[in-house]
């Protein structure tokens, strides 16, 4: 079987997943670039996010021809789907990759994930919640082995931070706000997502394996920690109240990426209402996502 790769470009982050034979893994990266900064605001990607991202993608390019990379299935996401001005980045992207974006609807980045996070948990025999929360989007899919119901939310990470929480920590009045219009858009989601209460949830992506590895104690990226990792709601609300407590420049002290620092309150605003709207006592973390998804895709 030929080396196969999968980008996912992201709102907030940018990510390679590059297997060789047997599904083994030769390299997974991830590099915060914030293509989506502004573009809630303006509708359009601002040429600095567009230059920070591909400068990234220079770099995956040379990572896909030292791997002898023969497939490559690259996607862009929510800040892409909002933007004006995308076909001028797709343009630049095929001019670094020699390929174009496929722009992913949210209803597929769901599907996607969902297959990415479940094939490495086995089947329990009973149905799971998958849920993502991206900068721009979270997405969640409902299912056995395959989704059944799934919905793509225009809340995220730096959605969130940049349209609710100004001040530095945020105010308890923004932070309020912010969790009364994400909470009201999961209860209206629910009608479509029919959750009943008897699933498992399972998280991915940085506001959840940032969560994990406080919760875990640990300061360093370490995905056999976090990877399976039950984040209970006690430690989500204490870690949720530190990080609001403090500016963002303290904050990054407290995280294991502190790039995140400007936008994990977002994150955990979402998070948090997760719990809360759904009742969850705990939710299993999972380390495999989208790219993993793309790459079955590949595979198929």
């Amino acid at each position: 079987m030929p080396n196969l790769a999968a980008i996912d470009i992201g709102t907030n982050s940018i990510r390679l997943l590059i297997e060789g034979d047997g599904g083994r893994e030769l390299t997974r990266e991830m590099h915060i670039t914030r293509l989506g900064q502004d573009v809630d605001a303006t509708s359009r990607l601002q040429p600095s996010a567009i230059d920070r991202t591909l400068k990234v993608l220079a770099q995956y390019a040379r990572l896909l021809e030292a791997n002898q990379v023969e497939q490559v299935r690259m996607t862009a996401t929510s800040a892409a789907r909002d933007a004006v001005n995308r076909q001028e980045f797709f343009d630049a992207v095929r001019a670094v990759i020699g390929k174009e974006p496929e722009l992913l609807p949210g209803d597929e980045e769901a599907r996607l994930s969902f297959a990415g996070a479940t094939a490495s948990l086995g089947d329990t025999g009973t149905p799971r919640v998958v849920f993502d929360i991206g900068g721009g989007s979270t997405e969640f899919a409902r299912g056995c082995t395959q989704p059944e119901s799934f919905i793509s939310l225009d809340v995220g990470s730096v959605r969130i931070t940049e349209r609710f929480l100004e001040s530095d920590p945020p105010a308890d009045t923004e932070r309020a706000g912010a969790t009364r219009y994400v909470s009201d858009l999961l209860r209206q989601a629910n009608q479509r997502l029919r959750a009943d209460g008897h699933e498992q949830w399972v998280g991915l992506a940085g506001t959840v394996s940032t969560f994990a590895a406080a919760s875990a104690g640990i300061s360093h990226y370490d995905p056999q920690i976090t990877h399976r990792f039950a984040l209970r709601r006690d430690h989500v609300v204490r870690f949720t109240d530190e990080l609001f407590a403090v500016r963002t420049q303290r904050r990054a002290g407290l995280l294991m990426e502190p790039q995140r620092a400007e936008v994990i309150v977002g994150g955990a605003v979402i998070l948090t209402a997760i719990f809360d709207v759904f009742e969850l006592d705990r939710i299993i973390v999972s380390e495999r996502d989208i790219l993993d998804g793309l790459i079955a895709s590949l595979r198929s």
